[in-house]
C-alpha cells in the first residue's frame, strides 16, 4: 500500500510539475527569474512553447523524480496519522516551485562541469582547425547580419554559421562539435543577458574579426542600464586575437561610442565618413534599392529585404566581407540573392492578403522599423502584437509609445496577452485611434476568430513580436 500510494503521489506531482518545469526552462534555467514569474503568476500556460526535452531538462526531471520518490516514500512510510499524512502531501504539492529551485541547485555543479567540458572540447577543436573566426554581437540585428555576411563570404569561402539564434556557450559548442568540418570560416553569433557573457564566448572562439551591430535598451531587466549593455558588447572587441579587426555599426549612437573607445584596428560602417554606407535609399513593399559605397566606390544594390535596419545590416556585413577580400561586384550579387531571415520582416503573400512576419523581433528599434515598413503598403492594415518586454523600468513608457506608433499606421490592432495591453491601448487612444478597432486576444484561437471578422481582400497583417507562454 505504501509503494502504491507513493507511486500515485509521484505521478501526480510530476504531472503538476510539467507547467513549472516549462516556466523554469523558458526562464533560461535562472531560479531568480523563474521565481519572479511564479510570484507574478506568469506561468507557461498554453502550447506556444512546449517543454523541450533537452539532455539538461531530462537530467533535471530525473533528479526531481528521484527526490519526489524519496520524499513521498518517507511521508507514506513513517507518518501514520492519516490527516497529518494528507497535510504533508498537500504541502509538498503546494511547494512545487521550491522543489524546482532545490533540484536546480542540487544539479547545478554537474551542469557547470558539463558546460565546461563542452566549451573546452569545442575550443580545442577550433584551435586545431586553425580557421578564420568571426564574432557578431549587439542588441539588434545579430542574426540578420550573420546570415547576410555568410551569404557574402560564401563567394570565396566555405562557411560554418551558428544556426537560428544559437548564441550561448552551449549553442556555440553544439555547432562547433556537430557542424564544423572542413570549413574555412566560422561565424559565431554572441548573445548576452549579463555582464561577462560575451567575454566567455569571445574567449571560447578567439575571433579574428568582430562586428558590433546596433546597441539599444534590450534585456534591461538583467542589464539595468544602457551603459552596462555597452560594456558587455565591448567585451567582443576586448576578446579579439592580437591584430584582430573590428567593424562597428555607426548608425547606433552606443555602437559609435564603442568605435571611438576601441584602440585596435577598426572600421566604421553606416556612416558617410566611414568605410561603407548606403545612400539614395528607396524602400517599397517589394524590397529596397540603394547606392552602396564601399571604401569610396559606389555600387547599385537591390534586395528583397525590407526596412532601413536591414540595409544597415547589409552595409555592416558588406564592410567586413570587403575587408576580407570579397569584391564589390560579388557583394552586390550576394545582396540580390538575400532572403529574409525567418520571422524577421519576412514577407508572405497569397491571393487574399499580405503577411509581414516579424514575430522574432522583440525590441524598440525593430518594432518601429516594422511599422515603417507597414506604412509603405496599400490597403487595410492590421497589427498583431503583445508589445515589448524585458525593458525594466522603461517598459510601460516604451509600450505606450509603441501604441502611438501603431495608431499612426494601422487601421486595426489586436493586442495579445495582458502584460502590456493597457499601455498599448492608452498610447493608441492618445493618438485618436478608434477604440472599437482595438481587440484583445489571449489565445491564438481568439486571435484567429478576430482576424476572420476584420480581414478583407488586399489587407496587410503585421505580426510584431511573439512572447513565450509565461507572459500572459
Amino acid at each position: 500500500m505504501v509503494y502504491f500510494s507513493t507511486c500515485i503521489c509521484v505521478i501526480l506531482f510530476m504531472a503538476l510539475s510539467y507547467l513549472f518545469a516549462k516556466t523554469y526552462q523558458l526562464s533560461g534555467y535562472q531560479p531568480r527569474l523563474f521565481l519572479k514569474n511564479v510570484l507574478e503568476f506568469n506561468l507557461a500556460f498554453g502550447d506556444k512553447n512546449k517543454l523541450s526535452f533537452t539532455k539538461r531538462m531530462i537530467r533535471f526531471l530525473i533528479l526531481l523524480f528521484v527526490l519526489m520518490c524519496g520524499l513521498f516514500f518517507i511521508v507514506n512510510f513513517y507518518i501514520k496519522n492519516i490527516y497529518l499524512k494528507l497535510f504533508d502531501i498537500l504541502l509538498i504539492f503546494l511547494c512545487v516551485p521550491l522543489f524546482i529551485i532545490l533540484a536546480h541547485y542540487i544539479i547545478l555543479p554537474i551542469e557547470i562541469l558539463i558546460k565546461k567540458h563542452f566549451i573546452a572540447k569545442s575550443s580545442r577543436k577550433l584551435k586545431k582547425k586553425k580557421i578564420i573566426t568571426i564574432g557578431i554581437t549587439g542588441s539588434y540585428g545579430k542574426t540578420s547580419t550573420k546570415n547576410i555576411l555568410s551569404t557574402m563570404l560564401e563567394k570565396n569561402y566555405k562557411v560554418c554559421v551558428t544556426p537560428k539564434n544559437y548564441n550561448t556557450e552551449m549553442g556555440l559548442s553544439k555547432t562547433i562539435l556537430q557542424e564544423l568540418d572542413d570549413h574555412d570560416i566560422f561565424i559565431a553569433e554572441m548573445g548576452a543577458r549579463h555582464r561577462g557573457d560575451i567575454k566567455i564566448l569571445a574567449k571560447m572562439v578567439e575571433p579574428d574579426y568582430g562586428i558590433i551591430t546596433t546597441i539599444g535598451p534590450q534585456h534591461l531587466e538583467t542589464f539595468k542600464t544602457l551603459e552596462m549593455i555597452e560594456k558587455t558588447k565591448f567585451e567582443l572587441a576586448q576578446g579579439l586575437k592580437e591584430n584582430g579587426i573590428m567593424v562597428f555599426n555607426g548608425d547606433s549612437k552606443s555602437t559609435r561610442n564603442l568605435f571611438l573607445k576601441y584602440q585596435g584596428k577598426k572600421y566604421l560602417a553606416c556612416d558617410r565618413n566611414g568605410y561603407a554606407y548606403a545612400d539614395n535609399i528607396y524602400l517599397n513593399e517589394s524590397g529596397s534599392h540603394f547606392d552602396l559605397f564601399l571604401n569610396g566606390v559606389r555600387y547599385e544594390a537591390r534586395t528583397k529585404l525590407l526596412g532601413k535596419c536591414n540595409i544597415n545590416n547589409i552595409v555592416t556585413a558588406a564592410s567586413l566581407a570587403h575587408i576580407m577580400g570579397i569584391s564589390g561586384q560579388d557583394i552586390i550579387s550576394s545582396i540580390r540573392q538575400l532572403e529574409p531571415s525567418k520571422h524577421r520582416l519576412e514577407l508572405l503573400k497569397n491571393n487574399y492578403c499580405t503577411i509581414i512576419d516579424d514575430s522574432y523581433n522583440c525590441n524598440v528599434v525593430g518594432s518601429k522599423e516594422a511599422l515603417d515598413v507597414l506604412a509603405k503598403f496599400e490597403g487595410k492594415k492590421i497589427v498583431i502584437t503583445p508589445g515589448i518586454v524585458e525593458l525594466g523600468s522603461s517598459q510601460s513608457q516604451e509600450n505606450f509609445k509603441l501604441g502611438t506608433l501603431i495608431a499612426d499606421v494601422a487601421d486595426y490592432i489586436i493586442i495579445m496577452n495582458n502584460v502590456n495591453k493597457n499601455e498599448i491601448l492608452s498610447g493608441a487612444i492618445s493618438h485618436n485611434f478608434k477604440r472599437e478597432n482595438i481587440f484583445f486576444a489571449e489565445t491564438r484561437k481568439k486571435q484567429k476568430e478576430i482576424l476572420e471578422k476584420i480581414t478583407s481582400k488586399g489587407c496587410v497583417v503585421l505580426f510584431e513580436n511573439d512572447l513565450p507562454d509565461n507572459y500572459k
